[in-house]
């Protein structure tokens, strides 16, 4: 099986490297790869005690980064790695203040997770959700150096479970400690005698509940909402906004939009600028000459969805009619009703808010509609949605330190 596992990850290096030609994305997976193990050398100093965080990318840093603060502020002899495997992550990420260093994580094939292992030696390992890396988790055991998996999730049709799960399954037994976000991932693991584990909560509600004690203020978006209401599409794909469109033709009293895409693409922004039928102004080119006659706000770059928040009376978060649906912690965090599209069902949070009544699932533009009007015209409706979305972040808060203090009984540090 680790024949075929190695032969897969051959082909996959292979199909980025042709996409390469012409997708902009997996080019800068490869250049970002280029000569990384010299870097690492230069970089990396013998000399000090690394730890090392690996996240896929920008979401799973965000969810990681509360921990990264906590140790690095509570152990400040200690050297913070971070690697991310996805573009998109690292080049947001790559000058954080959070980390001392920051890289791409080489392929995983064994000469290479050997190779890294040896040149950065760390004190011991957190990936952050996923990431089951089958040669640096197998690696990192054999050096006897302790890797942790938080806010991990697990669901029955994962291939652990499955029954030609085996092989899988003693990767997972490699693993030192597991800090899960609930109940049904501790049942799931010690189904297949996996007993190391311990429900810590999800680390995303710590981070978006420090966002909204550390805000960023953006004075032109301030200016934009002046005497209005704002209602925020963040986090869109294309069935998420023709949703939105029809929204945009409803009347409502002092309403205003910004659109934030997941995509930000210019092909894509000018799809969206077409299709608005009210003012619109992208953000890039917003000024305080020009952001007052705006009705509809696009934002136009990545990296600043989770703090404009804070000026929203509504939040709908996109993702819902495809994959799966976007972070709502970030919206909920600043009391933000949230709605969204029906696959939600991966999320614990999207479920508890449905029935707590904080959030609400559309099938469809008339249902959005429709919940927008109650929400913005049912002022004592609005006032308890509102009130349970922050309420939920509060209460669920607290997962880095009980993650940090079980690493520590572990002797870890």
């Amino acid at each position: 099986m680790a024949f075929l596992y190695n032969l897969f990850i051959y082909f996959y290096f292979l199909s980025i490297l042709i996409a390469s030609i012409f997708n902009k994305k997996a080019a800068k997976w490869i250049s970002g790869r280029k000569d990384i193990f010299n870097k690492l050398k230069k970089e990396i100093p013998s000399d000090k005690k690394i730890v090392w965080f690996h996240c896929a990318s920008l979401g799973e840093f965000e969810q990681g980064r509360p921990l990264i603060e906590s140790f690095k502020e509570k152990n400040p002899d200690y050297k913070i790695l971070l690697t991310f495997f996805s573009p998109s992550g690292y080049g947001i990420r790559k000058n954080s203040v959070d980390a001392d260093y920051v890289f791409y994580m080489p392929l995983d094939i064994r000469k290479n997770a050997k190779k890294f292992i040896e040149i950065v030696n760390p004190e011991f390992a957190v990936f952050v959700k996923y990431e089951f890396w089958f040669n640096y988790i197998s690696f990192l055991h054999e050096k006897s150096i302790s890797v942790f998996f938080i806010s991990t999730l697990f669901r029955p049709e994962q291939h652990f479970f499955k029954w030609y799960g085996s092989w899988f399954r003693k990767m997972l037994e490699k693993i030192t400690f597991f800090f899960v976000q609930n109940s049904k991932s501790v049942e799931l693991l010690k189904s297949i005698n996996i007993n190391k584990v311990l429900i810590s909560g999800d680390t995303r509600f710590d981070r978006v509940y420090n966002i909204s004690l550390q805000k960023k203020s953006f004075p032109l978006i301030e200016k934009f909402k002046g005497d209005s209401d704002i209602f925020i599409a963040g986090s869109t794909w294309q069935p998420d906004e023709n949703l939105i469109y029809d929204l945009l033709n409803q009347t409502f009293e002092n309403l205003k939009f910004i659109i934030a895409p997941h995509l930000v693409d210019k092909s894509h922004i000018d799809s969206i600028i077409k299709k608005c039928t009210k003012k619109t102004l992208l953000f890039s080119e917003a000024t305080d000459e020009n952001i007052n006659d705006a009705e509809v706000l696009i934002i136009d770059s990545i990296g600043i969805l989770n703090n404009l928040y804070q000026y929203s009376k509504v939040a709908y978060i996109g993702g819902g009619f495809g994959v799966s649906i976007h972070n709502i912690q970030e919206a909920a965090t600043f009391s933000n009703p949230v709605i969204f599209g029906p696959n939600y069902h991966k999320f614990d949070e999207a479920k508890d808010l449905i029935k707590l009544k904080g959030a609400f699932c559309v099938n469809n533009s008339n249902e959005l509609i429709e919940v927008t009007k109650q929400l913005m015209t049912d002022f004592e409706f609005y006032k308890k949605c509102s009130q349970t979305s922050r309420n939920y972040i509060e209460e669920k808060k607290g997962a880095t330190e009980i993650i940090l203090k079980k690493i520590q009984e572990l002797s870890c540090f």
